[in-house]
């Protein structure tokens, strides 16, 4: 925490008939934008990829030939009763979304 926005490359379950995986071009992309732009980030993995859990919508917008990458908050005790953020981590996502936005 308090190290930025994370980028996650690649989501889902099943290994890979149930992943997403961004091309190294689109990450690159990515990584200079935010870094053009002064947001910190951070590379970041969502659980263990074929004990399931850990998807977003990634693999769904990816099977429509989307290039996709999982940008986001990290957070302390997801959907726990109590989770945790870091304030400067919500802000460098924040100035993330924007720049990409722009």
């Amino acid at each position: 925490m308090n190290h930025g926005a994370v980028i996650v490359k690649y989501v889902g379950s099943r290994g890979k008939s149930g992943t997403s995986d961004a091309s190294a071009e689109f990450v690159g992309e990515i990584r200079k934008l935010f870094d053009d732009n002064g947001v910190l980030w951070q590379t970041g993995e969502l659980g263990k990829v074929d004990a399931g859990g850990g998807g977003t919508v990634a693999m769904f917008i990816a099977g429509l030939n989307v290039d996709t990458l999982d940008v986001g908050i990290p957070v302390l005790s997801m959907h726990a009763p109590m989770e945790l953020t870091a304030k400067a981590d919500v802000y460098m996502a924040y100035k993330g979304f924007k720049a990409f936005y722009e």
